[in-house]
């Protein structure tokens, strides 16, 4: 049991061999930064132990009060002799890894979504339907029957939407009753992919400039793993319901989906070579669509490694070689994110304040008004909704 003083001895003392070991290792820390992370983390290993060892002693029975009141045999003469705990269990960082999959796995089904595959599925079903191409008894022709046979069984397209709107944000569906729309998901989702590729542009530049090219201590992981905290804090409590089993279904029914646009006698209706040209055919055909496909469909690619990489406990590694290490798995894919949205309009620029201009703006001379956009509540500002998606 720990008192006041037993606590801000603790703590002078660490101080005390900090100081010791840097002034005994100072010029050796300068040349490998290494030493000097694994001498604070050896230190910061033996102040946790007292604290665990003082955290699992038995408290007494009125937790101390009487001590402090001056109460009783055992009171406290001064302050420094009262008992102070260490603190309350500390929050949980951790999520369950097969929520956060699934998460990543519903990211990836509303991507191809939006491009429109399943528009495009409805669509050549109504042309079979009607006659309006030419399918009899070909594979594409069977499998379009058992699709459609199989519809009752399925979420239909309302219900993906309100997952969607919930899970992430997107659109303007409206949920269930009693659940609320992550509206912070595409921020923080962003935000995460931002800092994965700053750290690497950084760490690139640094590999040129630096005579130790691959000396891990450059940048901070700091603002690296509380970006990903956050947006896995944020998809903790979005996860639970149906969307586990939702995106086991959908996943299903995309995959059956390509597998009819891939037949031959469907892709000869197009002059297609593949399925995804089936699915633009029919876009630009029937529905007169900009095609998005390329840059929807690396988002849902790289989107979706960089959740399942956060369902993993990488994030909570807090030494820097190990993190670094793993941050590795989704260097490109946050990076490729990053373009893909960036071309799309739904990730910031990159900012062109950070360049400076090659020449001076003009002085404006003294007495002459300078007309200032408008600002404040009186400004009109349009929005859109996250991701693009049509209000």
């Amino acid at each position: 049991m720990a008192t006041e003083r037993d606590l801000l001895g603790l703590e002078d003392r660490r101080a005390a061999l900090l100081a010791t070991l840097a002034d005994q290792f100072g010029s050796e820390v300068l040349s490998d930064p290494a030493l000097g992370d694994e001498i604070v983390r050896q230190i910061d290993a033996l102040v946790g132990a007292a604290r665990a060892a003082d955290a699992a002693a038995e408290p007494p029975a009125d937790l101390g009060l009487a001590q402090l009141a001056g109460l009783g045999a055992d009171a406290a003469r001064e302050l420094g002799a009262t008992r102070v705990p260490q603190g309350v269990q500390p929050y949980d960082e951790t999520v369950a890894s097969e929520r956060i999959v699934a998460v990543a796995d519903l990211y990836y089904i509303y991507q191809h979504e939006r491009i429109g595959v399943f528009r495009a599925i409805q669509k050549l079903q109504e042309l079979f339907r009607a006659g309006a191409v030419f399918l009899s008894d070909g594979q594409g022709a069977y499998r379009l029957y058992q699709f459609d046979r199989r519809e009752v069984l399925r979420y239909t397209q309302r219900d993906r939407q309100a997952a969607y709107r919930r899970a992430f944000g997107y659109g303007s569906t409206p949920v269930v009753r009693g659940a609320h729309p992550n509206v912070d998901f595409h921020p923080l989702f962003t935000g995460f992919n931002s800092q994965v590729a700053l750290f690497w542009r950084d760490k690139r530049i640094s590999d040129v400039l630096r005579e130790r090219a691959f000396d891990p201590s450059f940048g901070s992981i700091a603002v690296v793993r509380r970006a990903g905290l956050d947006l896995r804090n944020n998809l903790k409590f979005m996860s639970y319901g149906h969307v586990n089993v939702m995106r086991v279904e959908v996943m299903q029914l995309l995959e059956e989906a390509f597998r009819i646009f891939d037949t031959e006698d469907i892709k000869k209706q197009f002059g297609a070579d593949t399925g995804w040209d089936v699915v633009e055919s029919v876009l630009v055909r029937h529905f007169g669509e900009r095609l998005v496909t390329s840059p929807r469909q690396r988002m849902a690619v790289a989107g979706r490694e960089v959740l399942r990489w956060l369902a993993q406990p990488h994030v909570l590694q807090a030494q820097r070689v190990q993190f670094e290490t793993a941050l590795r798995q989704i260097a490109e894919f946050a990076e490729e994110w990053l373009t893909s949205a960036q071309s799309l309009g739904l990730a910031p620029a990159p900012d062109a304040a950070r360049a400076l201009p090659w020449t001076r703006p003009a002085r404006v001379p003294a007495g002459r008004a300078v007309v200032r956009p408008p600002s404040g509540p009186a400004a009109r500002v349009r929005t859109r909704p996250l991701d693009g998606t049509r209000a």
